[in-house]
């Protein structure tokens, strides 16, 4: 029987956030069907391998805010590769998610119409507001599809923030929606009337921080850190 590839995962790693990478590492992991491999995008390594030159920006909420746009470009633009970010909780199997990326789709995602209240998230940073706001916080990538393509270390380095979280690289008709359960945002989307969302995104904070210890599933998202205690 030949042996399925592994499906490429690539989360945003923050230093500022290392409990939730590693959650959200091992709440996929524990869960999934299939085959995983799981890599962090870590600023330090892709500056070190000259795949990211970008001068810090003051309003970049995480260190990963521009550099999850190399994930094609670290996948050497083939198969399918998945990026998230670091603060999601993972409830469901990915295998379910990646059944639901087919035809000719440049790019999947949750298209959310998110308009955050607060001013602040996370420890302090400033709540920006834009346009497809999250939508780049789940990609599934079709790595080999030529839209996906333009997306190479020198466009991810100088090209604009709305160019890149707007998903200006590829044509509306090319993005393919995922339900919102693969997305579900804290504190923004209504909880499902029965069950939990697929992965659930503490997009203003989760409890890592202190001050947003009190959110929707927060406690399942300690159960987890506590298992990863238990095993090491």
């Amino acid at each position: 029987m030949t042996a399925i590839p592994p499906i490429r995962v690539y989360i945003g790693w923050d230093s500022r956030e290392v409990d939730a990478y590693e959650v959200a590492r091992f709440s996929l992991e524990r869960r999934s069907s299939i085959p995983v491999q799981i890599s962090p995008i870590k600023l330090e390594e892709l500056r070190a391998a000259g795949l990211y030159w970008r001068e810090s920006d003051p309003l970049a909420s995480t260190e990963f805010t521009y550099s999850r746009f190399l994930t094609p470009a670290l996948a050497k633009f083939t198969g399918w590769a998945l990026f998230f970010d670091c603060d999601f909780l993972w409830l469901g199997d990915i295998a379910e998610l990646v059944r639901l990326a087919h035809g000719p789709k440049a790019v999947f995602c949750v298209q959310h119409d998110y308009q955050p209240k607060e001013a602040v998230k996370m420890d302090g940073k400033v709540q920006t507001n834009y346009p497809r706001k999250n939508w780049s916080s789940l990609m599934l990538f079709n790595c080999e599809h030529p839209s996906v393509r333009v997306l190479t270390p020198e466009v991810v380095n100088s090209e604009t923030g709305a160019y890149l979280h707007r998903m200006q690289w590829v044509a509306d008709q090319d993005i393919g929606a995922l339900p919102l359960e693969w997305n579900w945002l804290e504190g923004w989307n209504e909880k499902p009337a029965r069950g939990t969302p697929k992965a659930v995104h503490f997009t203003r904070g989760g409890p890592w921080f202190e001050q947003w210890q009190k959110v929707d599933y927060g406690d399942l998202w300690m159960a987890e850190r506590d298992a990863i205690r238990q095993t090491v």
